[in-house]
Order: C-alpha cells, then structure tokens, then sequence
C-alpha cells in the first residue's frame, strides 16, 4: 500500500495513503504535534482502559505507548500526505486490538465474522471540510481490498446541529461514510450508527 496513489484535485491535490511504520513515525508525530493530536490521545484511546489512557496523557506516556505497537509491526492506521507533506490521519486495526470496542455495550460486536475497525481520524487544520475524510476512507477501502480485509466497520456520528466544533468530530461523520459507500450495519444508538463496508461485494 505504500505509496498508492489517488488523484485529487483543487486543495487537496495529489494524496497517497501509507500505513504508519516505523519509516514513517517522525511523520505521524509531524501531523500530531506537540499535543499528540488531542490532549495527548496519539490514537491510544481505543486502546486503553479509562484509567490507563488518562495516566498516558502526562509526559509522552501514549506517545510511548504507539511507539512500541507500531514497532512490534501490529497494524494502527493509515497516513494521508498531499505533496509529500502528512495531512491525516486515519486509525484502522482488528477490532479485537481496540480495548474500548470490545467493552461497548453500544457498539458490541454483531456477529463473529473477523472485523476491522476505523474509530477516529486525525486531519491538519489546513485540511478540514475539503473532503480529505472520504478521500482517506476510499484509501481504506483499496487497501482492505489489497489485504483481503473482507469487513470495515467504523462507528460515525450524526450530527443533532448543523455545524459540529471539530474536536466532535474525530469518530467521523456519517455523512462521509455514507458517500465512501459504507452501509448501516447496526443502530442501536441513533446519533452513533455501527457502519460497515463489505470489500467482497
């Protein structure tokens, strides 16, 4: 997948999608920033219990943390660069790797088929509301495919506003997903829908 291509155009321009590894971490860290993205989340909040994230807030812990999954070679998501530069973010592994899932009671798995799970995006401030979202998630997509990643499973929300700040938008919109064709797979929370794409289809 490194290095797949996808042509853009206007602002977003030329994009390609690499899963993050130990060649690309300084860009990870590049794109998260000195607060790791939220208050110190480095994408570790769905892998963590409550207590444990929070701990991993203060001095780099989860930085840490992420450091170490991606060094083992376990899968944690996918990179999004226009020109050479990263611009998202998007957390794509085995649901059974994210903690906080298999604990849902909202989102509890509704079948025992073998699931990868997107929970949250990341996009540079410079990126937002252009469409970078369901660029990243068709990248997701090619790459399941590639994979023989049979099911993606993510769990958007639907916005009760017109307009949501950005810091509610890190699980993603469902909007989006619905135009990168994912379909609704569970509802037992009206605002948070299970959605699910099917690349054997």
């Amino acid at each position: 997948m490194s290095g797949q291509k996808k042509k853009g155009g206007g602002v977003l321009g030329k994009l390609t999608f690499e899963p993050l590894s130990r060649k690309n971490w300084d860009k990870f860290v590049e794109l998260f920033g000195e607060r790791g993205a939220c208050a110190g989340c480095w994408c570790m909040y769905y892998r963590l219990s409550k207590p444990d994230f929070k701990k991993g807030q203060a001095e780099n812990l989860n930085k840490n943390r992420m450091k170490k999954v991606v060094w083992s070679g376990k899968p944690t998501g996918l990179i999004a660069f226009s020109g050479g530069r990263p611009v998202g973010w998007l957390a794509l592994a085995p649901r059974e790797d994210l903690v906080k899932l298999t604990k849902s009671r909202v989102h509890k798995p509704i079948d025992d088929k073998p699931v990868w799970s997107i929970p949250c995006f990341f996009i540079d401030k410079a990126f937002r509301r252009k469409g970078l979202s369901v660029a990243m998630l068709k990248g997701a997509i090619a790459y399941a495919k590639k994979k023989g990643i049979k099911i993606l499973e993510a769990y958007p929300v639907i916005p009760t506003k017109k307009q949501l700040p950005d810091a509610f938008l890190w699980v993603g919109l469902y909007k989006s997903f619905e135009m990168a064709g994912f379909e609704v797979a569970d509802r037992k929370s009206k605002s948070r829908p299970m959605v699910r794409y099917y690349s054997g289809k």
